[in-house]
């Protein structure tokens, strides 16, 4: 009988430290890690059969300090390319595919309310900007709009300042990102100009969020409720408030480093670790429901 050949893991430790040490946004915190993970690793923590075991304990550990959830070591099933970013990208692009655009609904729900559902990503911009922008012109004619994030796990922040841009009448600072070293930062603005209708920065809004709404579609409902736009009904959000980056450190295997932070003008913080609470807090399922009645007393009203 043969013994099972372990996972070279070393390499894909080594590698994982190194793009800690070289990116993370937290240079103190990823001194700890990388400790850590060195230790783990000389301990035999990290003696295992196949790659997902290994994404698993890895990401366990990544997360044990701060609890970054942008940051891991993450599993893909088919193999990936060794180009950086490739693995998400790929991912992301059979999602956008299958999605409408990340715009997979656009109904009217009676009586001047529409519901417009954003998922399972914001796309990049250079894919998205079509169907996002048909579907937001689409319901711009609505009186009062629900903007659906439950079933979105994140994306791309120049796409979250694209939606903004049809739910405001001007041009408004949204976020600031500090990147990794604190040297540089980059706001983040809504757009003075967008193909097609707004639905503007006056009519009634309302964004539905679960507890599986994740990142930059944090950032959206964050923003929007921030600046006093909109009104968040649901549950509280999975708290994770740093923009990453990807790189292949197996043919399975992706480091996700978050290279970023960021800051609020309004707050002066962001919704890293605390997610964003809700001003109607309802379960998920029953979050629809509630802003449409929301939506109609106000209209009524």
């Amino acid at each position: 009988m043969t013994t099972p050949t372990k996972l070279p893991s070393a390499p894909v430790i080594d590698e994982t430290v190194r793009l800690l040490t070289e990116h993370y946004v937290f240079p103190e915190t990823a001194e700890q890690l990388a400790g850590l993970l060195r230790r783990r690793l000389a301990e035999g923590a990290y003696d295992v059969d196949d790659a997902q075991d290994l994404a698993r304990l890895v990401t366990e550990d990544l997360q044990s300090v701060n609890g970054d959830r942008h940051l891991r070591l993450k599993h893909h099933a088919d193999p990936v390319s060794p180009k950086q970013g490739a693995a998400t990208r790929d991912s992301m692009r059979r999602d956008f595919d299958t999605s409408m655009g990340g715009a997979p609904r656009v109904e009217l729900l009676g009586e001047g309310v529409a519901v417009v559902e954003l998922a399972p990503m914001l796309f990049p911009l250079e894919w998205a900007a079509e169907p996002l922008s048909a579907a937001l012109t689409l319901a711009s004619r609505a009186q009062a709009l629900i903007v659906d994030l439950r079933a979105n796990r994140g994306g791309d922040p120049d796409t979250v300042a694209f939606v903004c841009s049809y739910l405001l009448d001007e041009r408004t600072h949204l976020n600031t990102m500090y990147w990794h070293g604190g040297e540089r930062s980059e706001q983040s603005w809504s757009l003075p100009y967008v193909p097609g209708a707004r639905f503007g920065g006056s009519k009634p809004l309302y964004v539905l969020t679960s507890g599986s709404t994740f990142s930059a579609a944090e950032e959206l409902a964050y923003d929007l409720q921030q600046l006093g736009r909109a009104v968040v009904v649901g549950e509280r959000t999975r708290g994770g408030a740093h923009p990453c980056e990807g790189w292949t450190v197996h043919p399975h295997l992706e480091a996700t480093v978050p290279v970023g932070r960021a800051i609020n003008p309004a707050s002066g913080t962001n919704w890293e670790g605390t997610g964003v609470q809700p001003d109607v807090p309802c379960a998920a399922a029953d979050s629809l429901d509630h802003a449409h009645a929301l939506a109609l007393a106000r209209l009524a009203g």
